[in-house]
């Protein structure tokens, strides 16, 4: 017989995975791995946007690619099991590069997600996402000397889908198996 604890723990460890694989989908544009992460018929509560999780995607990729980059950080993470269902709050600082009136600027947004999941068959998928806002700062982007020589040419800055370097390195190491 299994140890419910074990059997639990590894519930709430899937579901934190599907946290942290729609924060990834979000800031690489990785349309097909954010909506892997809902149910087909759930819904999605951002505040700027209400509806299908279905139409968020389609929604959301647009929004994103207008900025040079974003960067979702998931932070404290509760996740309370019932059954078939579960709860969870993840608290998140969200970063984003945005054009402003012709100048760059730097958009933090922190909060919370407060997603509803459920277990269909053996795999957790989120059936509704609430998005709570605590605070934001946005600011003139500070970054400059990062994007000139001899910086520009000694660091290597994150992209947007499979030129990113994680993906690369990802398909770097599974070919070498």
């Amino acid at each position: 017989m299994t140890d419910p604890r074990l059997a639990s723990w590894l519930d709430k460890l899937e579901i934190s995975e599907i946290v942290m694989k729609l924060a990834r989908g979000i800031d690489r544009c990785d349309e097909a791995l954010i909506a892997a992460t809902f149910w087909p018929d759930a819904t999605d509560d951002h505040g700027i946007f209400k509806g299908s999780a279905k139409d968020f995607v389609p929604w959301v990729i647009p929004v994103l690619r207008g900025m040079e980059r974003t960067q979702h950080s998931i932070c404290n993470q509760l996740v309370e099991l019932r059954g078939e269902r579960a709860f969870s709050e993840s608290y998140f600082i969200a970063y984003h590069r945005i054009a402003e009136k012709g100048a760059e600027r730097d958009m933090f947004a922190a909060g919370r997600y407060l997603d509803r999941f459920e277990k269909r068959g053996d795999a957790w998928r989120i059936s509704h996402r609430q998005t709570v806002y605590d605070w934001t700062l946005n600011q003139a982007a500070t970054d400059a000397s990062w994007r000139a020589p001899p910086m520009l040419d000694l660091i290597e800055r994150g992209q947007r889908g499979n030129e990113d370097r994680s993906a690369k390195d990802k398909l770097a190491f599974l070919g070498s198996a």
